[in-house]
């Protein structure tokens, strides 16, 4: 028999060390065949079989000769890439990540590819959407796979197997990818979409023949209203290339069922058109044919800065136009054949800053993020590898294979959507952009009305510089701040329900005004707590220790951690009393009382609640922008990137409330939301007024905000942070483990505590029960640890905590205890 059965080893075998997508603690050696042996190389994916039946895309990370001694090393089955998908930067960034964030190389692979380069057993596939059943150019097994799909809809990789009969199909799975024959099915939900607005526009044969608009006008004869429609509609074309449905509204004061009935005489089209959320005023900001002098000063500070230093935080106010800054910097960056990378932490903010972005350089920028489906994030990738000039999204595009990277750009880098939380790596993109900045020898420009503590120190340290821009463009005044005692009203009979009678008033006259406002409260739901009167019971979730949210619009309760509902209960299930009332407030209870006070006003909500729908996020922004909505109530979400024209008055109900939690950050947290919005208002052509109801009016963070004095709170809070050992003069680890039995988890805590207490001292605090002790049915116990600023303790502990989590979980009994590392939590 000629064939050979067995792949043989011998003392030149060469071998690949192989980064798979798993947690995995290190890489795995296979050998390579040798018919492959001239194309193996680093970066590229390998096909291979890791456990007893399971198939991988690795990552080639060593090709070597290096026998391993303590198992057999089995062979790569296959080879996907003729060309590396990963350059030598993009390992050293793993490998820093996978160390400084205590995780393995597999996860932080998981979080750097886009799916469609991970490949596994379980993958399921579908056929594209965008494939018209043309079987003609394909192969045999290429119909095959095809065909099945067709007919079955989706199809696992197992399940190709078994239909082609062959071991061996990533390289087919690869090539029906590449052509769109194939998509991954989980990347077919698209997460967002682009702001479309409902527009008109006149039907055929009106539309290129203007003569016969002589006869549309006498179709609508016995109405006076759809006659001043059309009229609107034909002066307002004269003037725009688009017109909307709602400017034909307000230019002939119709609703929409004057428009309908000439749509449904065939005179007006109605249709979808796909448009910039850009407001006017940030459009303004980029589009100014000159830079302001505060702009050419910060220009040029930001260059000589970068003569000494590689980092420079720009701290801006909101609307000083810290955008165009960027733009040209971007500009003379690519002038020089450089590439760029602009982050923002929040997908939908990255959705408004594309299109005027786009619009200066056109091809020359690519996005990226998690709103592309998978083939169009695989595209994006080749793309950038082939050198594509300005990279712009959100955090995981600092994993994008640069060349030539030389300027990172971090836009509002205090905002903690930069920090992963799960799973997994828990890196901070803004730190892990400079060390990225770092091997590509790049400068990075840190930018943001509210500095992140860290950030700031970095420049009283002289380790960053600090450019500073404290005036709005085109020298619009900042919002007036007013701060209001609810406690005060309270005891004066003023307040009602929860608004002060200063706040009632200045919304009524903003709404007078044909102004908008927007209401800030931290707390989705209508109520936060159902209590019983008579023995204090508390309605609370039966998989969490938290209590459950009254939700008025579903009539239930809910649980924010892990979804549990449940009826609305009229008896206490403790006592039996029925003296049951629901305690505090959430948005849903601002938008249904506002309604009482300001009968006429037009409200909008915006928070997880009402963003969960298709396009409901673009929905409620469009239609707050074209003025349906008076006034929105949101959360958080109306802090982040939302630049109106026509808001007048922003009220923040509750600033007490941010500074309640119990956690070291939460006075920075509330100076950079009241901060950050406030500066909603008054964007454009006037100054707008910011109204902050409180009942501790004397807490120094709000007199902070109120004087828009960010070099106060800082000294202030540094102090602070020094004396009870916190950042940014020490550093943070904080270990949780989980378990479903709370016997287990105190018995294996007690296994890593002691390896960690041994060693650390009283640099280590806990183990002890978090404030909310149980999440999705896992207990969980808390240590943190903290650190002295010194690079070697820190390498050390980080070293001697995998060993404390092995000792543990080899100890009988202990295995299954899950340990999550988070280090510099945010």
């Amino acid at each position: 028999m000629s064939q050979e059965l067995f792949h043989k080893v011998t003392d030149h075998t060469t071998y690949v060390t192989v980064i798979l997508p798993l947690a995995v603690p290190k890489p795995y050696t296979y050998s390579v065949p040798e018919e492959w042996i001239d194309l193996v190389q680093t970066g590229i994916r390998v096909e291979v079989q890791f456990g007893k039946s399971r198939l991988y895309a690795g990552l080639v990370m060593v090709v070597h000769q290096n026998t391993p001694q303590e198992y057999t090393p089995k062979p790569i089955i296959s080879i996907l890439d003729e060309q590396p998908i990963i350059n030598e930067t993009q390992f050293q960034l793993w490998k820093w990540i996978s160390e400084y964030y205590c995780c393995t190389m597999g996860e932080v692979m998981n979080a750097a590819l886009p799916a469609g380069l991970k490949l596994s057993s379980e993958t399921r596939v579908v056929l594209s959407p965008l494939f018209d059943d043309d079987f003609t150019d394909l192969n045999d097994k290429q119909y095959l796979v095809a065909e099945a799909l067709s007919i079955q809809n989706e199809l696992s990789i197992e399940d190709i197997q078994k239909i082609l009969n062959q071991k061996t199909v990533y390289p087919l799975i690869k090539t029906l990818l590449e052509r769109k024959v194939i998509y991954l099915k989980e990347e077919l939900q698209v997460k967002y979409k682009p702001k479309s607005v409902k527009c008109v526009r006149l039907r055929e044969p009106y539309l290129s023949n203007p003569s016969e608009l002589e006869n549309a006008f006498k179709k609508l004869t016995r109405s006076t209203r759809q006659m001043e429609a059309l009229l609107a509609y034909i002066q307002l074309s004269k003037q725009q290339e688009i017109v909307k449905k709602q400017d034909v509204y307000n230019a002939a004061q119709v609703g929409s069922a004057v428009i309908k009935a000439i749509a449904d005489k065939e005179i007006f089209e109605i249709y979808d058109k796909e448009v910039s959320r850009i407001a006017g005023y940030e459009e303004e900001l980029i589009n100014s044919s000159e830079l302001s002098t505060q702009q050419e000063t910060a220009i040029q500070e930001i260059k000589t800065a970068f003569e000494e230093k590689n980092v420079a935080l720009l701290h801006g106010v909101t609307g000083s136009g810290k955008t165009r800054v960027y733009v040209e910097l971007i500009k003379e960056a690519v002038a020089r054949g450089e590439q760029v990378l602009y982050l923002l932490p929040e997908i939908a903010l990255t959705t408004q800053i594309v299109e005027r972005i786009q619009k200066i350089f056109g091809d020359q920028i690519a996005v990226y993020h998690s709103r592309f489906n998978n083939n169009e994030r695989v595209e994006m990738w080749q793309a950038v590898l082939q050198g594509k000039p300005i990279l712009l999204g959100a955090r995981s595009g600092m994993f994008l294979p640069f060349s030539n990277l030389k300027l990172i750009i971090v836009d509002e880098e205090h905002d903690s959507s930069f920090k992963q939380v799960e799973p997994a790596p828990r890196y901070n993109a803004r730190d892990a952009a400079i060390y990225l900045a770092h091997i590509h020898k790049a400068k990075v420009i840190l930018g943001t009305a509210t500095p992140s503590i860290e950030s700031y120190f970095n420049t009283r340290t002289g380790k960053y510089a600090l450019v500073e821009m404290n005036e709005r463009f085109g020298g619009l005044e900042l919002p007036e701040v007013v701060l209001v005692d609810a406690k005060d009203e309270f005891k004066k009979r003023k307040l009602q329900s929860h608004f002060t009678s200063v706040l009632l008033d200045e919304l009524k006259a903003a709404l007078e005004r044909g102004e908008q406002a927007i209401l800030f409260q931290n707390r989705r739901g209508y109520a936060p707590m159902l209590r019983c009167g008579t023995c204090a019971w508390t309605s609370g979730c039966i998989h969490c220790d938290v209590s459950l949210t009254y939700h008025k619009f579903s009539d239930n309760l809910r649980c924010h951690y892990c979804g549990y509902q449940s009826k609305i209960t009229t008896d206490c299930p403790a006592c039996g009393d029925k003296n049951l009332s629901l305690k505090g407030f959430g948005t849903e209870k601002i938008e249904d009382e506002l309604k009482v006070y300001l009968p006429n006003a037009k409200i909008g909500r915006m928070d997880f609640d009402t963003v969960k729908g298709k396009n409901a996020h673009a929905k409620i922004i469009n239609n707050f922008e074209e003025k349906r909505i008076d006034i929105l109530v949101g959360t958080q979400m109306v802090t982040k990137g939302l630049d109106f024209d026509n808001v007048g008055i922003v009220g923040v109900l509750s600033a007490d409330h941010l500074l309640q939690f119990p956690d070291f950050r939460a006075s920075e947290r509330a100076f950079q939301v009241i901060t950050q919005v406030s500066g909603r208002a008054g964007r454009k052509k006037k100054g707008g007024k910011v109204i902050i109801q409180a009942f501790n009016v004397g807490h120094p963070v709000i007199k902070e905000v109120m004087n828009n004095d960010y070099a106060s709170f800082f000294d202030r809070e540094v102090n602070e942070r020094q004396e009870f050992i916190y950042p940014p003069y020490y550093r943070l680890i904080k270990i949780t483990l989980k378990h479903k039995k709370p016997q287990i988890l105190n018995e294996g805590t007690k296994v890593l505590a002691k390896v960690l207490k041994d060693k650390l001292g009283t640099r280590m605090i806990g183990p002890a029960v978090p404030g909310i002790p149980r999440v999705r049915g896992f207990y969980l116990l808390d240590i943190l640890i903290k650190l002295e600023r010194n690079a070697k303790l820190i390498t050390a502990t980080k070293e001697l905590i995998r060993e404390g989590i092995y000792e543990m979980q080899k100890t009988k009994g202990f295995s299954n205890v899950r340990v999550n590392v988070d280090v510099d939590p945010y």
